[in-house]
């Protein structure tokens, strides 16, 4: 499914326009990239979805090409959690 088709679903099923719920859909993405980006807090909708920043330690990889050793910095990466109705749903229950 992509946006333009969960646009509609969430409009029909709601029983309001399809503006709305793009206006919503976009202000969603934007609360949920500055909390992210912040690091502090945890995004939560219980039996859905948690977002949350996570760090990532310095490491060394291989050059899959060269074979060598190559340093990878430290950096963040974002962890995305499935709640209990969305594993459930997941598992046909």
């Amino acid at each position: 499914m992509n946006r333009s088709e969960l646009v509609a679903a969430l409009a029909s099923r709601a029983e309001v326009s399809r503006k709305d719920v793009d206006a919503v859909l976009s202000a969603f993405a934007l609360v949920a990239g500055e909390v992210v980006a912040k690091g502090d807090e945890k995004i939560s909708i219980p039996g859905f979805l948690g977002f949350e920043r996570t760090s990532r330690s310095a490491r060394t990889a291989r050059n899959p090409q060269t074979g060598e050793p190559i340093q990878i910095p430290a950096g963040y990466g974002v962890k995305v959690s499935a709640g209990s109705k969305l594993k459930a749903a997941a598992k046909g229950k």
